[in-house]
């Protein structure tokens, strides 16, 4: 059984620290627990498996071409996602979970996965 003492520390730290670090905290956890490779690890040509939360996403239909492209993060990291030739793919929104798998590439200095295979998850 937990001590009181120790659980007044990480109730007084759940009340004071940032939302936003506590969040990614979580999401760094539950992204270990299924085993996948944390964004912040992956290095460009690497095949991954990644599981995280897309933060935004956004359709671009450019005048030759539609994409689909969306900001994943895993609580370590961000990596772009981008699907290309699509216009809207449904259950891709932000705050959606999900596991997805690809190969690492290199877009004006950030990472980036194309055409990632995904499956949508539930929030942990």
């Amino acid at each position: 059984m937990a001590s009181p003492a120790g659980y007044l520390r990480r109730l007084t730290r759940r009340l004071t620290e940032d939302i936003e670090e506590l969040d990614a905290e979580e999401m760094a956890e539950s992204s270990h627990s299924t085993g996948a490779l944390p964004v912040i690890e992956c290095t460009r040509g690497q095949e991954v498996t990644m599981y995280g939360r897309l933060r935004s996403v956004e359709s671009c239909s450019r005048a030759a071409a539609a994409v689909v492209e969306a900001e994943f993060f895993d609580g370590t990291d961000s990596i772009q996602l981008v699907w290309i030739g699509r216009r809207r793919i449904p259950g891709i929104e932000p705050g959606r979970t999900l596991t997805v798998r690809g190969r690492v590439g290199e877009r004006d200095g950030r990472k980036v996965i194309y055409n990632p295979y995904y499956e949508l998850r539930d929030p942990a």
